[in-house]
């Protein structure tokens, strides 16, 4: 799940991340393969590269696996990589907007697998349009909250690189761009020697909805249940979890 309420749902996430680590290694393989593909497998001329790079390797995934993704998306090793972007729009429980983004060689599969998905997980599809008009296309670093780096140095280091703003979220930093500056923001980060977790281009909701415990743990299920299929890269949400309702959330654990 990407997008509000990451690091307040840090600990959520990390209870599931074992028995996913498959699926979550095949999908950032799958990135790999589609930047290789787009750019080359040249990481200095490769700025999309780079970041799918890093984040497959702050999440483990083994460099050989990586090294052998880069090859096969651009077309180095005699396999062939075809993958489609797509995005469907619905709603979960209590109205709660959401974006799936999926990355498939099968697109019916794929519409097919997200409208059963959400049909049995209690959410229903929406028209194209009528969801996303909620979302703007930003790009978003994560930084972890360490002792040695504050909002202030983070700040310092973005605010000539074209950075939006910079958002505490609980356990870490949010730092917002346009798109196009996702690069120059992530290069200014490196250069001021202050590590990150991922850079990328995600959907971030203009309004956030507040939820109490009971929303939110349906919409944890329609979420993982959607995250936990091979075609879904994403899912991007407009709900907003309360300090109050986190400390239940956790209380469940």
């Amino acid at each position: 799940m990407s997008g509000h309420s990451k690091w307040a749902t840090t600990k959520h996430k990390k209870a599931v991340i074992d028995q996913r680590r498959a699926k979550s290694f095949a999908k950032l393989i799958k990135n790999i393969e589609v930047a290789a593909k787009m750019g080359g497998a040249d990481l200095s001329g490769n700025p999309t590269l780079v970041d799918a790079v890093q984040k497959a390797k702050k999440t483990s995934v083994p460099n050989d696996n990586i090294d052998r993704a880069i090859k096969r998306g651009a077309g180095l090793s005699g396999e062939s990589v075809d993958y489609q972007t797509i995005m469907y729009e619905g709603y979960g429980p209590n109205g709660v907007a959401l974006l799936v983004e999926c990355l498939t060689d099968n697109k019916n599969r794929a519409a097919a697998e997200v409208r059963t998905l959400m049909t049995r997980n209690g959410g229903t599809m929406a028209d194209p349009g009528s969801v996303a008009y909620n979302f703007s296309r930003k790009g978003v670093i994560s930084i972890t909250k360490t002792d040695g780096v504050t909002e202030d140095d983070i700040l310092l280091a973005v605010l000539d690189a074209g950075a939006e703003e910079v958002i505490d979220q609980g356990g870490g930093f949010e730092v917002h761009t346009d798109p196009s500056q996702l690069v120059a923001a992530r290069t200014a980060l490196v250069d001021a020697g202050i590590d990150y977790d991922s850079a990328e281009a995600e959907f971030v909701p203009s309004l956030q909805v507040e939820v109490d415990a009971d929303t939110a743990r349906k919409v944890f299920k329609l979420i993982d249940a959607l995250e936990d299929s091979d075609d879904v890269q994403n899912v991007f949400s407009n709900f907003d979890i309360p300090a109050d309702v986190q400390a239940e959330l956790d209380a469940d654990e």
